[in-house]
């Protein structure tokens, strides 16, 4: 039986505590798609085409994981790729909160979908796309938070804001 994972999330942008998470769930699935979020009404300092390439050229290293854009509920885009289960990474103490309530919601909507969270690697407990964001925003170095293309476009993205 071939079980295929979805990772679903916004990664706006993707650092290294999601390229984490997708690799380490790369390992134990036989499909792992890492579905990200189009959400009209967010934000989103990248496109959602920029979002789906910068994550793709991460895994590009992972023959078994495939990147692509979603919109609507996330339980209902697990079921149309016929995903079995939803990863999810949890960080700190309040990631947990949040996932476990998500988990229970998904559960009362689809209990055919498993939600399974990893716990990111210690040295990216820290990190999340706001943080980020606001460091880049402030001429910080990210350089240890994503990989270096990112960096790369965050600069682009920071100097084309002044």
């Amino acid at each position: 039986m071939k079980i295929c994972a979805v990772f679903p999330g916004t990664f706006d942008p993707v650092h290294l505590g999601h390229i984490n998470i997708a690799e380490r769930a790369s390992k134990i699935f036989d499909k792992l798609v890492i579905g990200v979020y189009r959400y009209p009404q967010k934000n989103t300092l990248f496109s959602i085409e920029e979002r789906v390439e910068m994550f793709t050229k991460a895994m590009a290293h992972l023959p078994n994981v495939k990147v692509v854009s979603y919109q609507g509920l996330t339980i209902n885009f697990a079921q149309e790729i016929g995903s079995s289960v939803m990863v999810r990474g949890l960080r700190v103490f309040s990631d947990f909160d949040y996932e476990f309530r998500m988990a229970l919601t998904n559960q009362e909507l689809n209990a055919e979908i498993e939600t399974i969270s990893l716990i990111t690697n210690h040295e990216h407990t820290f990190i999340s796309s706001t943080t980020v964001k606001e460091i880049a925003a402030l001429g910080g170095d990210i350089s240890g938070m994503v990989p270096e293309y990112v960096a790369e476009q965050m600069k682009k993205k920071v100097s084309a804001g002044k």
